[in-house]
């Protein structure tokens, strides 16, 4: 059996704090065969047997064993796929039109193989990060999705009464803060939303700003339906965004109370249906996104909780 990380190019990483890098090198550190899958290499072909180009890889951790030193390349192989492998979907968003064929190619592969992706390419499809977390209305917050103006304006109209007076404009498929926009609810904010709508060619997320961003966002890493460690990020002095890559700072938190069962009910209905690795972004009581596609943040909660967060993943596999 062996553990394949498809991943995108190392150049593109930052490799102190790649979420996975640490797995890969953590799940080879348990004695588990571990691979690199890179985007230039990724193909698949339904004559002769099921191969990947993979490659081996080595590296070490930093002193405090969370934080990465180096990494590096071993050799190329060519690998032919067994039933037991399983593949890990960690390229990054956004997801656009190349995410999308990705996710058709690996589900052609799993249904060849009969290995597993994790998450299934179906389920990547099936829950977007953002919709996802406003199923549930009583913890999420109010939430328009999509480009007409006239549904816009209506929106505005039942937040205004409500006694809000800025908004988040944001597009449904990047990621790390990418295209947020924090908006006074304003002569001008008809204007933004419409130029948003076009840079992003259509329906973007709008949502009132939630002032208790100040105090931080928490980001909750569960793995097959059981919380393995939160944080909370702190923006900088005057900025909004709780985003680690744009300088927020973190630190353990206790995930508890009514948040964390509804988080834990959450995690067990998708673990349920085939989701085995998310996370939770959660801002003023309420959940704000989901994330499925590419959890990250694993180096920084784990260093916050001391306690290495991919050894638990890998020993749900080796158990």
């Amino acid at each position: 059996m062996a553990h394949i990380f498809f991943i995108d190019p190392l150049e593109k990483l930052n490799i102190k704090k790649d979420s996975t890098l640490m797995m890969a090198l953590s799940f080879q550190a348990k004695g588990i065969k571990s691979y690199l899958l890179f985007e230039k290499d990724f193909s698949i072909s339904n004559l002769g047997e099921a191969e990947l180009v993979l490659y081996e890889f080595s590296g070490e951790f930093k002193e405090d064993g969370y934080y990465l030193n180096q990494v590096e390349l071993g050799r190329e192989i060519r690998y032919q796929l067994q039933r037991e492998d399983v593949l890990h979907m960690r390229v990054d968003p956004p997801y656009d039109t190349r995410y999308q064929r990705y996710l058709w190619m690996l589900d052609f592969l799993q249904h060849r193989v009969g290995l597993e992706v994790c998450n299934p390419p179906l389920k990547i499809m099936q829950y977007n990060e953002k919709l996802v977390a406003f199923r549930d209305l009583a913890h999420s917050h109010p939430s328009f999705v999509g480009s007409s103006l006239t549904e816009f304006r209506l929106f505005l109209d039942k937040l205004k009464a409500q006694g809000v007076e800025e908004l988040i404009l944001k597009p449904l498929d990047l990621y790390s803060g990418i295209g947020v926009e924090k908006c006074a609810i304003d002569s001008n904010l008809e204007k933004k939303f419409l130029n948003k709508v076009e840079a992003f060619h259509g329906a973007i997320v709008a949502q009132p700003f939630v002032k208790d961003v100040y105090q931080g966002e928490l980001r909750s890493i569960y793995f097959d339906g059981q919380e393995l460690g939160t944080i909370i990020k702190t923006p900088n002095a005057g900025e909004y965004l709780a985003n680690i890559a744009q300088g927020a700072q973190f630190k353990e938190f206790r995930l508890e109370g009514e948040l964390k069962n509804i988080c834990d009910e959450i995690a067990q209905e998708l673990y349920e249906d085939d989701v085995r690795f998310i996370a939770f972004d959660l801002l003023g009581g309420k959940i704000n996104e989901i994330n499925i596609t590419c959890p990250g943040l694993m180096v920084e909660v784990s260093y916050a909780c001391k306690k290495n967060l991919c050894d638990l993943i890998a020993d749900a596999y080796l158990n």
